[in-house]
């Protein structure tokens, strides 16, 4: 099968499963996005993996990294969708768009189909790869084993703190939260490296570092700390501004002391 063919029918299966969301139940909750990208690329990573030409061993372990990757990440959202009202981001959305949100939003679930397949090509060198294993896909394994414990304890931690109702109106400073104001992100960032690893000495490596480069940027610029600051900032006040001054923004690292006398 060609790479245009698998890339063809990965596209096509998205759009019917986001356009199937939608109409069940994106209208009403437009957080099923987030679950079905989530599942979504990981699966379109298993195709990939599962039909790519490289070392048995890698696309394997490739497959089962982008599978449990989405297990992982697809669960923890559809159990937070299942639970909670529409998240503020897509009431906001729905509101701004007023009698225009239905159809925004289908475009919205279409676009969303088209970034998980794109987040899963990444995986293809890694699993067109078919020289020997060797030290760097250990090493990548044990990256992708590292980043996703790290973004389980962080999702864990937030989950312990926001269920604790003392903690209504306050700003998450435990563990990982410290060091981050967003840990979870920067180590979903981390695991996509993996791929790179695992791609090292395919001709096409380089096209592995489109993950960490996509996620980087969307974590920072687009969906990610943006729109998620900017909620806090209002919900949180001066609290989370303290909070900012204090904390790294996205690379875990030991927290400023305050000024004697501040």
């Amino acid at each position: 099968m060609s790479l245009g063919s698998r890339i063809g029918i990965a596209l096509a299966t998205m759009v019917a499963l986001m356009v199937s969301l939608w109409a069940v139940r994106g209208r009403r909750n437009a957080g099923v996005v987030d679950v079905a990208w989530s599942f979504g690329t990981g699966l379109t990573g298993v195709f990939f993996a599962l039909t790519a030409g490289g070392l048995s061993a890698r696309r394997i372990a490739v497959a089962a990294l982008a599978g449990l990757w989405a297990l992982r990440l697809g669960g923890y959202l559809l159990r937070r969708v299942s639970s909670e009202v529409e998240d503020v981001r897509y009431r906001a959305l729905r509101e701004k768009w007023g009698p225009r949100a239905s159809r925004n939003f289908l475009l919205f679930f279409l676009v969303q189909a088209a970034w998980a397949v794109l987040f899963a090509l990444p995986m293809l060198p890694a699993a067109e790869n078919a020289r020997d294993l060797c030290a760097a896909d250990l090493a990548g394994v044990l990256l992708w084993l590292a980043a996703l414990t790290g973004e389980a304890v962080a999702d864990l931690e937030l989950a312990r703190f926001r269920a604790d109702p003392a903690n209504r109106g306050r700003v998450c400073r435990r563990g990982l939260w410290g060091w981050s104001r967003h840990p979870n992100y920067f180590f979903e960032w981390l695991g996509w490296w993996a791929y790179v690893l695992l791609a090292a000495g395919h001709p096409l490596w380089y096209l592995a570092l489109g993950g960490p480069a996509l996620m980087l940027l969307f974590l920072t610029r687009v969906t990610g700390i943006p729109p998620t600051e900017k909620r806090l900032l209002a919900s949180r006040g001066e609290s989370y501004r303290e909070y900012q001054r204090s904390v790294s923004v996205f690379v875990p690292w030991p927290p400023k002391r305050a000024p004697k006398g501040g």
